[in-house]
């Protein structure tokens, strides 16, 4: 059971993406769930305190990169006195193929919840092939 508490726990990026960061904040690396449906690959990751506004997401060189910044909660004439829920920015990149439809990705995040949906190429969709009796 503890195994399993320590799984859900946020993970702290070993290395960041190789860019420069002007916040001076920990780095958390968003979980994600990838299904695939017959026209598209709907990626969705969980990043708490992450609204439209705050959420960036880039295609550069086949590379999808998310990226989101979370502010620290402050407490007007009150000190922190304990915290177990700790708070950083999200960051993380995938590599994709080019069976994407790059030009038709669409992103929507609700309740710190981002969900990606990734187009498929026509190229790359399943084509049924026609027999013909001679």
């Amino acid at each position: 059971m503890e195994k399993e508490a320590l799984d859900l726990q946020k993970q702290q990026a070993q290395n960041p993406l190789e860019t420069e960061r002007t916040r001076n904040r920990k780095v958390f690396v968003p979980k994600v769930d990838i299904y695939e449906t017959k026209d598209a690959m709907v990626l969705i990751a969980d990043m708490p305190g992450v609204d439209d506004q705050s959420v960036d997401i880039t295609l550069e060189k086949n590379v999808l990169t998310i990226t989101g910044n979370v502010e620290s909660p402050v407490y007007e004439g009150k000190a922190l006195a304990y915290a177990e829920y700790d708070t950083g920015d999200y960051q993380r990149a995938f590599t994709i193929s080019d069976e994407v439809d790059q030009d038709r990705i669409e992103a929507v995040v609700e309740n710190g919840v981002l969900r990606l949906t990734l187009p498929k190429a026509e190229k790359a969709k399943v084509k049924k092939i026609a027999i013909k009796a001679e």
